[in-house]
């Protein structure tokens, strides 16, 4: 492969501008030389057989044919030629070198043929007699305007070629000479021409890399100078730029980054300039495999779609709400979309800012929720109260038997009452405490706590006659705030008494596993539809309203169990199947050798 440094161009440049030169003007010297050698013979030969022709002229045309054969020999000898004489039929009459009788006819040479037409015939060939190149002249005889015969002189070439390659030798010694002195002379013009122009291509391949803070510093003309300080100028320039422009987009990136709202550029053909995690998140996409792909290709959901088009459309900012359908829930996104404007205040695109209100549209549901459960639990036992008081006061204290019964009732549901508002204040309070960190967390023995939970709600498993079994290790110590679990054992094995048959029986344990402590209640009712399982831990929620109610409960211990768990990092899960019963599950995280972690 050549190599095309520019060192090696230039070097190999001169040498091939030198050997053109060398071998033109040697071709031009051989060339020239050569003509003037066969011209120069041609002259001489011509000129012998004019001097031939003046000295045979006579003999030639009186017929004296032994003559003019011993003449020929003669002449041949003095003048170091060969000599024929021949006559205007082409017959050889007298040559210096060959019997003439042994020759065959001439006419048909090609510079016998100029002559007998009038003219000096010249050619160059092989002669076969003598064994060499010959270079033949011949001129006419002429007797009374009219040619009669042709003289031929002809010499070897011998001398010529034998000179021409002696001089070829010394021209190519010459050049050889010449091209060794050229060669580190070509060298060191195309080093000192080059040296500058690779350091200056060093650097530009370094500033192409990055490295702008390097500086070209040649010695070299003027105009190598002037080049590398202008790329020194440009490097500056650029470096002074590149800085500015990836602050500001580490800046910005930072910026989309860190924001909690999802931000989406577009171009006029839909396709995804930039996206942000939190975007991608909401979207359920990919960062790096939706930049530069269609809005189509990437997000799915055709609202999200016919929202970025209308952005693209509208000349004035849109807002809308979206929903998104997920296999878990629903989730709600508020997107407002401008056009995007380029320096030239020409649109390129548009900008989707997304934000996820999903949160607090659940929020607004669950306190509409509460509002009319609250408001609905507390008007139940308030209505009564009322109604049996106004009872009372028209006239019924009058009437012992309905009065003492009537008070009871009045008593049983003010009961309800109590009970509801101190579950509602019990609720509070532990949201409070856990959003504040106000618990107090502390080493117990799991067992224990248990066994004090399942002793208050002995009497009322007792009245069904339903055992209550504890599977717990008795080493196993977790940290956690010991009135508050209890309080939602309590309230798990309360609930399991309650919607379980007489003569049955429920088991409360406690595991530890994947680096959890799970405490669960199983009981052996009549169990939950599965549609239910997503609310149970909703205030209020009840499956069987009447039941619930009828049992005395407020609708509010799931909840409150909820609530406990979360307050210590943990969570709740409940598995029932129809007809066997049901499982309540309460998950504490763990710590390292089977104690949780404190919450500091």
């Amino acid at each position: 492969m050549i190599n095309k440094t520019l060192h090696h161009q230039i070097y190999l440049s001169y040498l091939l501008i030198t050997f053109i030169a060398l071998g033109a003007i040697g071709w031009y010297s051989l060339s020239s030389l050569h003509d003037f050698l066969y011209e120069r013979t041609f002259k001489d030969l011509e000129a012998r057989a004019n001097l031939v022709r003046t000295q045979t002229q006579d003999l030639f045309q009186s017929g004296q044919h032994r003559r003019l054969r011993q003449l020929a020999d003669e002449l041949s000898r003095a003048g170091g030629m060969r000599v024929t004489l021949i006559t205007k039929k082409g017959k050889v009459i007298a040559d210096s070198h060959r019997d003439p009788l042994q020759m065959d006819n001439h006419a048909t040479r090609p510079e016998v043929g100029q002559a007998l037409k009038g003219g000096h015939g010249s050619s160059q060939r092989y002669s076969h007699t003598l064994k060499e190149d010959l270079m033949y002249v011949a001129v006419p005889y002429r007797h009374s305007g009219q040619v009669t015969g042709v003289v031929r002189t002809a010499l070897p070439l011998t001398l010529i070629h034998e000179t021409l390659e002696g001089i070829t030798y010394k021209i190519a010694l010459a050049g050889l000479v010449i091209a060794l002195i050229a060669t580190p002379i070509s060298l060191f013009v195309s080093r000192r021409i080059s040296r500058p122009l690779l350091a200056m291509k060093e650097h530009a391949e370094r500033f192409a890399k990055g490295d702008l803070r390097s500086r070209i510093h040649v010695e070299g003309p003027e105009d190598i100078d002037n080049l590398a300080d202008a790329l020194n100028t440009m490097a500056a320039q650029l470096d002074d730029r590149i800085r500015t422009i990836t602050a500001q987009r580490n800046e910005q990136e930072a910026i989309l980054a860190s924001m909690v709202e999802g931000v989406i550029a577009v171009d006029s053909d839909e396709a995804i300039i930039s996206i942000n995690q939190s975007a991608a998140r909401f979207l359920e996409v990919r960062v790096e495999e939706a930049q530069g792909r269609s809005v189509p290709e990437v997000f799915r959901h055709s609202q999200i779609q016919q929202f970025i088009r209308e952005a693209l459309k509208s000349r004035e900012p849109v807002e809308s709400d979206l929903v998104l359908d997920r296999p878990d829930e629903e989730h709600y996104l508020q997107a407002v979309g401008t056009v995007l404007k380029d320096a030239g205040d020409t649109t390129i695109g548009a900008v989707i800012v997304l934000n996820d209100v999903t949160r607090l549209r659940r929020l607004e549901n669950v306190r509409r929720d509460f509002v009319a459960n609250v408001s609905h639990e507390l008007r139940t036992p308030i209505t009564s109260i009322k109604g049996f008081v106004e009872t009372l006061l028209s006239g019924a204290l009058n009437e012992p038997e309905n009065a003492e019964r009537f008070l009871q009732i009045v008593a049983k549901q003010a009961d309800r009452l109590n009970a509801i508002i101190n579950d509602l204040l019990s609720l509070s309070r532990i949201e409070q405490d856990s959003e504040k960190e106000g618990i107090v967390i502390q080493k117990t023995e799991l067992r224990a706590l248990l066994e004090t939970a399942v002793q208050q709600c002995n009497a009322r498993a007792l009245g069904k006659n339903i055992g209550i079994e504890i599977d717990c290790d008795p080493a196993l110590q977790v940290a956690l705030n010991p009135p508050l679990m209890e309080q939602a054992v309590v309230n798990l094995v309360d609930n399991a008494i309650k919607y379980s048959g007489d003569d049955t029986a429920i088991r409360v344990a406690a595991v530890t596993a994947h680096r959890q402590v799970v405490v669960s209640v199983k009981d052996q009712g009549r169990g939950i539809e599965r549609e239910h399982l997503p609310r149970l831990f909703e205030r209020f929620y009840r499956v069987d309203k009447a039941r619930s109610r009828q049992m005395g409960g407020t609708g509010l211990g799931l909840a409150i169990v909820k609530h406990i768990a979360q307050a210590h990092g943990g969570k709740v899960s409940v598995e029932s199947t129809m007809g066997e019963g049901s499982v309540f599950y309460i998950h504490l995280p763990m710590g390292d050798a089977g104690r949780a972690v404190e919450k500091t």
